[in-house]
Formats: structure tokens, C-alpha cells, sequence
């Protein structure tokens, strides 16, 4: 597996595979063909169907400033990913340089067509959940002693936490309506203070990781910074769980770290053996991945064991099995907005049942299952409901003229 660096990734929202990968395609194309006098970019497949609501082309389009691009959305068949994307440098006669084809892998990784691999070397030696604790058990360390031991990491992951906790403070901070066809209004604050007049403690904390999962997706949605965890689209989630346990709970940014360690190791094993893209695994490969990751760092900050980890991890994706991803008119806001907040509360709630559960009777179902489940499920879910806005939700509400 690859380093946590490569799953957590700061950049601007609202789409890590639809935004942050075109970003970095074009970068990368700019500082590769400098001399050319325009750009040409055809979007295809899920990066066409949705790539005005998720902002492809002023991603795109502002990455290759001041060069003028031409950004087109195209049909394809037979794509080898549902996130490809062809550059074309142009010269002063408009007549082509060169032409790569890009493919968005999710989370911001990219790969170009007959290109060695763009991503980082492989530096974790095992590739299941299964291995790494067979590995831990007979060194006897633990899941977060396991990161220690492939790479040194601390203040990179100082970085993430701050950005994270910026990203939610920001959508705290601000009001009015988000970008684009769906007038929604901000509630980030305003379910902060309804959370702030409860008299229950459990109705307070419930309420508290809503209002923060909300205001980090909220910023993402407005295409703010924020974290790929593993995804932006997914981005509430830790987000929101990071933050309430640092300024609510007032636990130690040392112990946030090993927590987003075992978060990490978590959505590497989902990244490496099934996928954490919407476009080819549905929603389940971004918000089940998100929720398995909380639930285990959740689990890693109440103590429990490497065991109990695994379990609530298992229970984060596998009642996500066969989520759709259906984005309304191609926006990250509705139903991924609420899905996030959803999600967070669940995290939470899988910690505390792996914690009680683990103690009645032995899980059937491992980690590792329940991952190549959700890769074969996602495999099965119809195109429409694979990031394309063309099924589901995305196909029933009714989107208003500007």
C-alpha cells in the first residue's frame, strides 16, 4: 500500500475525482507542454455527466491560466474509467502538440494512459487487515505502532488535522447560500446553536458533530480547502469527528494523530482492494469508506482494542452496502451534505457497539469481507447510480432555473 500521503490530500472542493484530480491533471499538462498557445480538455464519462455541477472545467480551466483552454463535455463508450479526461496542447496555428489521456482515480489520485504510475511507491508491505494484524500480533504492536514502523508521518497529519479543523471553522463562520442551481442556505451555525440550548447531553453531542459535519461539507460544496478523507465528497465526516473531539471533548492533537493513523490505515485498505470513487463503486466506496474510517478512530480514541477496531471499521461500511451515488443536478450538496452528518453520527454509534457487542459474541464477518463485498457490489450498481446524476435522488428533485 501507498503512504497515508496519498490518501489525505488538501485541496479545493467539491470533488476530489471531479475537481482535485483535473486540477492536478491540468498542472501537471501546463508544466509538461509550457509553450503552448491554447489547451483543449474533453471531459467523458462520469467527469462529463457531472463535471458543471462539481466544477471540472473552472478547475481545470483556472490550472492552466493564463493560457486559454477550451473545456468539452463529451459521450464516450467503452471508457476504461468513468473519469477520463483528454488533453491536447495547441500551438500558435491552433494545430496539436501532443494529447494525454487522464484517468481521476478518486481522492484526487491521477494516472495518464501508457504512462508509468504518477502516485507514490508502495510502502506499506502487507495488503490486508487480515495481514497487518497477523504482522502486528507476532511483533506485538499495534495498528498505530504499525504506521510508526513504514513511515514518519506526524507532521503531515499535524497538517490535516489543522486543515480539517480550519475547513469546519470556516463553514462555522459562514453564512448565506451555496453556489449554483439549488439555492441551499448554510445551517452549519445554526444547528451549532440549536446544539448549544440543549439540556441533553446526548441530543448536545448528536447535534454538535451534525452542525460540524455540515459546515465542513457545506465549504467543500462552496469549493473550499478541505481534506480528501478518503474523498471531498465524504469530506464531513472526519472532519467533523476530529473537531468535536479536540475542542468539545478536549483530547491531546497527539491523540488525533493516532487516531487519523488508524483512520488512514483503514481507508488505504479500502483505496488498495476496492475503491473509494463514486463513479465506479457508488457512494458506499466514499461515505461507507469515511464512516468505516470514523468508527475506527472513534474506537482507537475509547481504548478498545485492535479487534474492537476492526469490528466497528467492519460495521462503518457494511451498513453502507449498495449506497447510491445520485448527486442532484451534478452538485455535491443534495443528498451528500446531510449523508455526511448521517455518516458521522454512525461512526460514533459502530465504536460503541464494537465495544459492547465484541463482549456477547464473535464477529462472523471481517473487515476484509466486508471490503470485497462493497468492490463486487459496486461493480453490480447500475451506471446511473455511479455518479452520473442521471439516476436515483438525482433523477426525482427538481432543479430550478437560475
Amino acid at each position: 500500500m501507498q503512504s497515508l500521503k496519498e490518501l489525505f490530500r488538501i485541496g479545493p472542493g467539491p470533488s476530489s475525482s471531479h475537481t482535485l484530480g483535473p486540477q492536478r491533471a491540468a498542472l501537471m499538462f501546463r508544466e509538461t507542454f509550457p509553450e503552448a498557445h491554447a489547451y483543449d480538455v474533453d471531459l467523458f464519462g462520469s467527469l462529463s455527466l457531472t463535471g458543471k455541477g462539481h466544477m471540472s472545467d473552472k478547475a481545470i480551466i483556472e490550472a492552466l491560466q493564463p493560457i486559454p483552454c477550451a473545456v468539452h463535455f463529451k459521450s464516450g463508450e467503452n471508457l476504461k474509467h468513468p473519469n477520463t479526461m483528454t488533453f491536447t496542447a495547441l500551438d500558435a496555428h491552433r494545430e496539436p502538440i501532443d494529447s494525454w489521456t487522464f484517468y481521476s482515480l478518486g481522492g484526487g489520485a491521477i494516472a495518464v494512459e501508457g504512462r508509468e504510475a504518477l502516485e507514490g511507491e508502495e510502502i506499506y508491505p502487507h495488503n490486508t487487515l487480515k495481514e497487518i494484524r497477523a504482522y502486528c500480533e507476532s511483533e506485538g504492536i499495534s495498528l498505530c505502532d504499525y504506521v510508526d514502523r513504514f513511515e514518519l508521518i506526524d507532521d503531515y497529519l499535524t497538517d490535516i488535522l489543522l486543515q480539517m479543523c480550519t475547513t469546519v471553522d470556516n463553514g462555522l463562520n459562514t453564512r448565506g447560500l451555496l453556489p449554483g442551481k439549488l439555492k441551499l442556505e448554510r445551517i452549519g451555525r445554526k444547528l451549532l446553536d440549536k446544539a448549544n440550548l440543549c439540556e441533553s447531553a446526548m441530543e448536545k453531542e448528536k447535534l454538535l458533530l451534525s452542525a460540524y459535519a455540515y459546515s465542513a461539507s457545506e465549504e467543500n460544496a462552496a469549493g473550499g480547502m478541505t481534506v480528501t478523507a478518503p474523498t471531498l465528497g465524504s469530506s464531513g465526516v472526519l472532519p467533523s469527528l476530529i473537531y468535536y473531539y479536540y475542542y468539545d471533548r478536549k483530547l491531546q492533537r497527539e491523540a488525533l494523530i493516532r487516531g487519523l493513523k488508524i483512520a488512514g490505515l483503514i481507508g488505504n485498505l479500502i483505496k488498495q482492494n476496492a475503491t473509494i470513487s463514486g463513479a465506479q463503486g457508488g457512494c458506499q466506496a466514499e461515505i461507507g469508506a469515511a464512516c468505516a474510517m470514523g468508527a475506527a478512530m472513534v474506537a482507537y480514541l475509547r481504548g478498545l482494542s485492535d479487534h474492537q477496531i476492526e469490528y466497528a471499521a467492519e460495521m462503518g461500511i457494511e451498513h453502507h452496502l449498495g449506497l447510491t451515488c445520485d448527486p442532484v443536478g451534478g452538485y455535491v450538496m443534495i443528498p451528500c451534505i446531510e449523508r455526511n452528518a448521517i455518516a458521522a453520527l454512525r461512526a460514533l454509534d459502530a465504536a460503541v457497539l464494537s465495544e459492547f457487542i465484541s463482549k456477547v459474541k464473535q464477529n462472523r464477518v471481517s473487515f476484509d469481507m466486508v471490503v470485497k463485498t462493497m468492490n463486487e457490489t459496486g461493480r453490480k450498481l447500475p451506471m446511473e447510480l455511479r455518479e452520473t446524476s442521471l439516476g436515483g435522488l438525482a433523477s426525482v428533485v427538481e432543479v430550478e432555473p437560475c
